[in-house]
């Protein structure tokens, strides 16, 4: 009362937005979120997760309550592209890329031309993510089965002793908290020789303590897959949620993301999510055009 009748006026604290990602996404988008902060004052509230668990958790919310979160940003097109046909998001933009590799244990000697027989050897383990409830799964499955290439029969061989140590599989391990999933299993535990995984995610293995020896190697081109990441704004998001997105896709979000080892969007929509979702991804080509010819400019 007193406040009003000496025309004070209270500033109102910002509503924080709710950003849900996979979990590949946690240090990068961490940045992004406080980067956002910093310039617009709205704060951030994450959580990080497999990605088909998450868009499982996102289903169950708004049935519950009607409402989720404001932005799901996902390691692959499919989850967050099923929330779309649901009618639960906005339609979805493929906003950053990501690719597999073998993240190794030191002194295997394995390199690209020789890792298939590696991971044929009976006495290497391999572990990989937990297929549909984590895409990172997905993709190993995926790799597996393009061993088919060069001799029938190796696709399920490579499934029926792959180790699924991470990803929401309920028997896995438990890594102890503050541990890196990679750097505990193939350095501290030696539960893995190889391990299938996300180039960003050998790199910040390798930055932790005791992943220094970590190698990384490429996948040949015959088993190589790209992971390309889907981000959509959810049903009844708040207007800051819509901002937040904008962010992620700009020069300033993609350069963070850059930085972590995530490569350029390729900006394919599916066909049938309609001119929204071409308007978004044309949007998205503008931006990172613009970016690269300022940057041609003043190297010039």
């Amino acid at each position: 009362m007193i406040a009003c009748a000496v025309g004070v006026i209270i500033p109102t604290q910002a509503l924080a937005v709710k950003l849900y990602g996979a979990g590949s996404l946690r240090d990068s988008l961490t940045e992004v979120a406080e980067s956002f902060n910093d310039k617009y004052g709205i704060p951030v509230e994450t959580r990080f997760g497999p990605s088909g668990l998450t868009r499982e958790f996102i289903e169950q919310e708004f049935s519950e309550t009607g409402k989720s979160a404001d932005v799901f940003a996902s390691a692959d097109i499919e989850n967050p592209q099923t929330l779309f046909e649901e009618g639960l998001s906005k339609p979805v933009v493929n906003f950053t890329s990501n690719r597999m590799t073998a993240v190794v244990r030191s002194g295997l000697g394995i390199t690209s031309d020789n890792l298939l027989d590696f991971l044929l050897k009976p006495e290497i383990k391999v572990g990989t993510s937990t297929p549909i409830a984590d895409p990172s799964g997905d993709y190993a499955w995926q790799i597996f089965d393009k061993t088919n290439q060069v001799k029938s029969g190796n696709s399920q061989i490579l499934k029926n002793k792959a180790l699924q140590l991470v990803g929401g599989n309920p028997n896995a391990p438990i890594v102890p908290n503050g541990k890196n999933n990679l750097v505990y299993f193939l350095e501290e535990t030696k539960q893995a020789d190889i391990f299938l995984s996300y180039y960003t995610s050998g790199k910040t293995a390798q930055a932790v303590e005791g992943g220094e020896n970590l190698q990384i190697v490429e996948l040949p081109d015959y088993l190589a897959t790209k992971a390309n990441y889907g981000l959509a704004t959810l049903k009844n998001a708040d207007p800051d949620g819509e901002k937040l997105a904008e962010y992620i896709l700009s020069p300033d979000g993609q350069e963070i993301l850059a930085k972590y080892g995530f490569s350029a969007p390729s900006t394919s929509v599916p066909e049938h999510q309609g001119a929204g979702g071409i308007l978004l991804a044309l949007g998205l080509t503008l931006i990172l055009n613009k970016k690269q010819l300022m940057q041609s400019e003043s190297q010039s």
